[in-house]
């Protein structure tokens, strides 16, 4: 870490500056994606008419196209609001790699000289983990969560879905998988930067599982246990695959630092 200190007004001024840039940005993205509302509304209905089917035969995992139930409104501007929401989400998305810079070059001045040539390795790879867990979500996800909970002992029961429950489910599940799908990246460069290790995080891979289900029962838009499970299954993988990624780059790692130092792991 560099030897001067920034005061705190100018930590302040610069915090707001990489803020005021990421709202800006994500202004301008909102502005293009409202006028392809429509398609984007009409994309996110594919869960609800899709269903996934598991086969013994090749191919063992398809998706098929099913007539889901209608959606309807229920307030006078329910609809706009819909519109408004997936052109947002869409608009956070198409932003990440930007928001995803500016947090890095807020925390870049208290970084080592070599520590900050990571600047596109992150913005990179959190971008793509951000999309993979929301493609995750909408392609496998939502469709098998859909058709279970639609599905499941609704025979005598007639389903009336509300366009902005059913809008507001899929979002947060999509946001809350992108948002889980970091866990890598963040346990990666906790390890590149000394503050953890692999032995650490094997140490203490129980206390990731309850974890998991803590944080899957407070994302999932819903209680029941069906998605909980579905959101804290991902998260147990993906703290693995963070692990594996840890013992790399710990072997890698050289401890020293350019002072001469030995970077303390917990």
């Amino acid at each position: 870490m560099e030897d001067t200190k920034l005061p705190l007004t100018e930590h302040l001024t610069e915090l707001r500056k990489r803020i005021l840039i990421s709202v800006v940005v994500l202004f301008f993205a909102f502005l293009f994606f409202f006028n392809y509302s429509e398609e984007l509304f009409k994309l996110i209905t594919f869960p609800l008419n899709s269903e996934i089917k598991l086969d013994l035969a090749n191919p063992y995992i398809r998706i098929e196209e099913k007539v889901g139930p209608p959606l309807v409104f229920l307030a006078v501007a329910e609809a706009f609001w819909i519109h408004f929401k997936v052109s947002f989400v869409a608009a956070f998305i198409a932003s990440l790699p930007i928001i995803f810079y500016q947090l890095w070059s807020f925390i870049a001045p208290g970084l080592l000289e070599k520590e900050k040539r990571y600047v596109m390795p992150f913005v990179l790879f959190a971008t793509l983990l951000f999309l993979v867990g929301s493609l995750f979500c909408f392609y496998v996800v939502l469709p098998f969560s859909l058709t279970f909970l639609l599905g499941y002992k609704t025979a005598s029961l007639t389903p009336m879905l509300s366009v902005e429950k059913y809008i507001d489910f899929c979002l947060k599940f999509i946001l809350a998988f992108g948002l889980i799908f970091e866990l890598p990246v963040v346990i990666l460069y906790l390890t590149r930067f000394g503050i953890v290790s692999p032995k650490t995080l094997a140490k203490h891979r129980k206390y990731a599982v309850l974890f998991s289900f803590i944080a899957a029962a407070i994302l999932t838009p819903t209680p029941d246990a069906f998605n909980q499970v579905l959101m804290a299954i991902p998260i147990i993988l993906l703290y693995e695959i963070g692990m594996l990624l840890s013992i790399i780059i710990y072997r890698k790692r050289k401890v020293p630092d350019e002072r001469g130092k030995v970077h303390k792991t917990i």
